[in-house]
């Protein structure tokens, strides 16, 4: 790999200038600091050099949700490294780091413990080496902002001064972590780092990189599922000045070119005729067929508490059906990836959710080594589970070595619809029973999906797909979750808090029904059945009197409550929408949220804030749907998501709490599209049980 990894290469990576704005990547590389003359190094998180500048390396993806700040702060707090010293630097995919992907709201929550002890472990032998430099006892001196410090002499020395005789010690294998009243950044709402380089436009996106010789390619693809190339005329695509080559693969018919614009015209200029295969005449109508059929009759028992069936007979019952569309993921980036293939290796720069998988996938597709693949994460225009797929890597991986160049593959926004792995569409047929004082009997919730894939079928169940339902906190005394296995042809994938997304529209409209059913008030039916969750008492009981809840409510005016556990985080929130003619409009939401220990409290209440508005957006507007085995929606009038002027004004309040952290990035989307419907109907007294809430309007762009 020395060809790749030579230090010309480096340095023309940091140099190179995109449209003027500064360096192509942003980070800077391990290998480039190989020769520095002083280092402490105790893990794979973290070093310090000679001059007392700590490097912290984070190894999840920065996609918006602030990993690249709260990460180092929780190995810099345990340190007690001086946060003006400490420079973050983006990981290559490597073993050492442990599991690399990024989704499921796990980046803090999984990754706080381990770098708390790296921390905390490096603070311990800079301590360690100090006192055996004075001849003192280690328990006599401590750690202040990287310096050690002997009380009863005065003495200090920096953790620069330190390194060499630290990088001797052994490693403790189980340091003495920090009370968290002694925090000093955990806790603290600190500037992200990333954003100083988004302002100014020298953060590096996929999108951004160039490499020496780079050429650019798009693809154009099958327009039905599983179909393929079965004609393909492409002397006009040759004939565009500047186009290269133009490569049938496996995804499609790719035009690599100079620059982007050629490929794009070498594109347009192909006449290609496909086998469209089994799927062309696929329709939404029978994807719902299948799934409303499915649930009508008794399903595979996932959970199963006392005896349903008998409670349902017994008392009064109710009954819904609920409905969740396919969704796209709509990532402001689109899909891109470089990859440089060489005969001793391949190096590859992709905004990627799983850099380790995008490794081995290269790996395996090379038939090499996996350290013969250099996998660089670049800043993420949005991922939303979206970039957790290799698709574009694997294109740019085939490309270029077909071409035996640098390729540049770069998808259309059109491409991103039309190709997408859309989150799964789901139809829900839910039961109730109370008895005659209106207390609750029974609870029995039926879900019909399509499983991402069959090899995540058990037994006929799919528990994925149920997560959110299986985990219904409340206390009926009968209950039961039953998943009505189903199958589709259209590619699927995760989408942003994933199966609880659609699960938790079914369970909080549920039982906001049953409330009205019983004559109770929402909240206080929900606390009733809440005993055993104090933590969603907690936030109901928050997120109410910071709502308001219980006060007179003009007429024409409506307010909805959700509650919704996801990713170890209990989020409750409470809508105020605006009845307008025939349609309506949300002006407020206030979320109260239990998310454990909070690193960073900006990036909670970013996270917060950006999740209901991409839950509303999902929630009134958008819906991908199928003809002829083709997306129908690959723009955004026809997509239609929430515009800027309709964002309705975000309340944010957390509950403070020393648990361990759970998760940020997703929580916030699964109660807002419930909270919605039940503030429609408090406003109309119409319940709506298919989403989107509000069919998409054309031409709204």
């Amino acid at each position: 790999m020395n060809g790749l990894l030579n230090v010309s290469r480096r340095k023309f990576l940091q140099a190179t200038v995109v449209g003027g704005t500064g360096l192509v990547l942003g980070v800077s590389f391990r290998s480039a600091e190989a020769a520095a003359p002083q280092r402490f190094e105790p893990n794979a998180f973290l070093a310090i050099d000679g001059s007392g500048r700590v490097t912290i390396w984070v190894a999840k993806s920065e996609m918006g949700q602030g990993v690249r700040t709260a990460l180092p702060m929780v190995v810099a707090d345990e340190l007690e490294a001086d946060w003006a010293m400490v420079h973050v630097e983006q990981a290559l995919a490597e073993p050492k780091y442990g599991r690399m992907g990024t989704g499921g709201s796990s980046s803090v929550r999984n990754s706080y413990l381990p770098l708390r002890k790296a921390g905390a472990a490096a603070r311990e032998m800079m301590v360690s080496a100090a006192a055996a430099r004075w001849g003192v006892e280690a328990s006599g001196c401590r750690a202040e902002s990287g310096v050690v410090l002997h009380a009863p002499t005065g003495r200090r020395l920096a953790y620069g001064e330190l390194v060499a005789e630290a990088a001797k010690l052994p490693v403790p294998a189980d340091p003495k972590l920090k009370d968290p009243g002694q925090f000093r950044y955990i806790g603290t709402p600190m500037p992200r780092v990333d954003i100083p380089a988004k302002v100014n436009g020298s953060a590096v996106y996929g999108i951004d990189v160039r490499v020496p010789n780079m050429l650019v390619a798009t693809v154009v693809r099958c327009p039905v599922v599983g179909g393929k190339l079965s004609k393909l005329d492409d002397s006009a695509a040759r004939a565009v000045p500047g186009v290269r080559r133009v490569v049938p693969m496996e995804s499609g018919v790719a035009v690599v070119a100079e620059s982007t614009w050629p490929a794009l015209r070498g594109r347009q200029a192909l006449v290609v005729s496909w086998d469209e295969g089994p799927h062309a005449g696929l329709g939404q109508d029978s994807i719902w067929q299948q799934l409303e059929t499915a649930v009508q009759k008794p399903a595979a028992v996932a959970r199963a508490t006392g005896n349903v069936t008998r409670a349902l007979a017994a008392g009064r019952t109710l009954e819904a059906t609920y409905q969740a569309p396919l969704l796209a993921h709509l990532t402001m980036e689109p899909q891109n990836c470089v990859a440089d293939v060489q005969p001793d290796g391949c190096e590859v720069w992709a905004p990627t959710q799983v850099p380790d998988r995008a490794r081995a996938v290269v790996a395996k597709l090379l038939g090499i080594n996996p350290e013969r693949v250099v996998v660089h994460t670049t800043f993420l225009g949005g991922g939303f589970g979206r970039r957790l797929e290799t698709d574009a890597v694997v294109e740019a991986v085939q490309l270029s070595r077909a071409v035996a160049a640098p390729v540049k593959v770069l998808w259309t926004l059109d491409d991103d619809f039309a190709h997408d792995f859309y989150r799964p569409p789901s139809v829900h047929r839910l039961f109730g029973a109370l008895d005659a004082a209106g207390q609750p009997l029974a609870w029995l919730h039926r879900l019909s999906v399509p499983s991402r894939s069959p090899e995540r079928l058990k037994n006929g169940i799919d528990e994925g797909a149920l997560t959110g339902a299986l985990q219904v906190p409340y206390g009926f005394p009968n209950l039961a979750v039953e998943f009505a296995a189903s199958a589709t042809p259209v590619q699927l994938g995760a989408w942003r808090s994933v199966a609880h997304s659609y699960n938790a529209f079914a369970v909080e409209s549920f039982i906001d029904e049953l409330a009205h059913f019983a004559g109770k008030d929402p909240l206080a039916f929900r606390r009733s059945l809440l005993a055993a969750s104090p933590r969603h008492l907690r936030v109901l009981d928050l997120v109410a009197d910071k709502a308001g809840w219980g006060r007179p409510v003009p007429k024409g005016r409506g307010r909805g409550l959700a509650v919704h556990e996801s990713f170890a985080s209990v989020v409750a929130e409470v809508v105020d929408v605006v009845a307008e003619g025939t349609g309506f409009r949300v002006e407020r939401v206030v979320c109260a949220v239990d998310c454990g220990t909070v690193v960073n409290p900006n990036t909670v209440e970013a996270q917060v804030e950006g999740g209901v508005t991409f839950g509303l957006s999902a929630a009134l507007r958008e819906a991908i749907t199928i003809d002829q085995g083709r997306t129908v929606q690959t723009s955004l009038s026809e997509y239609a998501p929430l515009r800027m002027r309709e964002a309705p004004v975000v309340e944010v309040h957390v509950v403070k709490t020393n648990e361990p952290p759970g998760g940020i990035g997703e929580p916030g989307v699964p109660p807002l599209a419930p909270a919605v419907a039940n503030a429609v109907f408090a406003a109309t007294g119409k319940r709506l049980r298919k989403l989107p809430l509000q069919p998409p309007s054309r031409g709204t762009g």
